[in-house]
């Protein structure tokens, strides 16, 4: 048995991909033209994989993603192809539900607010303020409350995609003591606490019910451009939008006309249609969007768990057991 690399990894990965494939042979291809020679005669491959290489390709019977988003990885051609495609889902669910929390609390507690007003040294209680007088003697104080303060509990949490990342989302979610929904092209078992997960065709349900939306689904030929004007107008106004899923799913052009309109409370993005988010696009200029520059996933946690999913899988493979992560490949994920 064979196992193609390119491209090629460095020597200490390496390694420990030949002791966990043994005796599979590995072969650590530095050019493309290299890896589509030796591709003939091979039984796996990992990296990323062209047509011209699996045209080449004689026996292969499994190919590891390199990623977890398959929306630039797989071609007609592979997705007609016999052999098992696996992906990297299932690394980032508790890096991206830390992030997604940290918006959702500035959002209920004006932080993303409050850290602009530090910027210009600016004491003022957002959404409301009072005068009055401290309890000492002496002059007049500013004091106040912020009467747009909400809380988490007691609130509703609209997931939109119940994979890895959005199931961990949802289990803080009620740990919080949100009221969580959720909608799955899928429908499977959900987080205790969940409510569904329901079917896609419940979504407008879900987007009139929530307080947040976050979108956890992936990006496939039925979420492209999913979040347009109708789904924003479904939406409570005092309703966030918190996009960590794939940008192609919301349309920027209708998510910045439902901000502008009042139509929706805020938005939390970390993934765009066009990335870099250009300097002069008009989200920048919005007081109650949040943005990140593709992020949400990143921990030092994220390299090993990359390469334990490489190493358990190519043990898997030697071994003729059931693969991890496998992907239909015609859906995508």
């Amino acid at each position: 048995m064979k196992l193609v690399l390119h491209p090629e990894v460095e020597a200490t990965r390496l390694a420990r991909l030949a002791a966990a494939s043994a005796p599979m042979r590995v072969v650590n291809c530095a050019s493309e033209a290299e890896a589509e020679a030796e591709i003939a005669d091979a039984d796996g491959f990992f990296g990323k994989l062209t047509p011209s290489m699996l045209a080449a390709a004689r026996q292969l019977r499994w190919v590891q993603s390199p990623t977890a988003s398959l929306e630039h990885y797989i071609f007609p051609a592979l997705a007609e192809h016999p052999l098992q495609l696996t992906n990297m889902r299932g690394l980032f669910h508790d890096n991206i539900a830390d992030h997604v929390f940290g918006c959702m609390l500035c959002f209920a507690r004006n932080l993303h607010i409050y850290i602009r007003q530090q910027q210009q040294r600016q004491w003022k209680p957002y959404g409301g303020r009072k005068e009055g007088q401290s309890f000492r003697s002496g002059p007049a104080v500013t004091t106040g409350i912020d009467l747009s303060h909400t809380t988490l509990a007691g609130s509703t949490l609209g997931v939109v995609g119940l994979g890895s990342i959005g199931s961990e989302i949802a289990r803080r979610g009620v740990c919080f003591g949100m009221r969580v929904v959720a909608v799955d092209s899928d429908p499977r078992h959900a987080p205790a606490g969940v409510t569904g997960p329901w079917n896609t065709d419940r979504l407008d349900d879900l987007l009139a019910e929530s307080d947040y939306v976050v979108i956890a689904a992936p990006h496939t030929p039925d979420t492209a451009g999913l979040f347009r004007s109708d789904k924003f107008a479904l939406m409570k106004s005092s309703g966030v939008l918190i996009n960590i899923g794939r940008g192609v799913i919301v349309n920027l052009d209708d998510l910045c006309s439902a901000l502008d309109e009042g139509e929706i409370g805020g938005a939390a993005l970390d993934v765009y249609e066009v990335e870099p988010l250009p300097a002069e696009h008009p989200l920048w200029n919005h007081e109650n969007v949040i943005l990140t520059p593709h992020i949400a996933g990143h921990s030092p946690a994220i390299a090993e768990r990359h390469l334990e999913v490489l190493l358990d899988n190519a043990g898997r493979f030697v071994r003729g057991e059931p693969l991890r992560n496998v992907v239909d490949k015609q859906r995508w994920f």
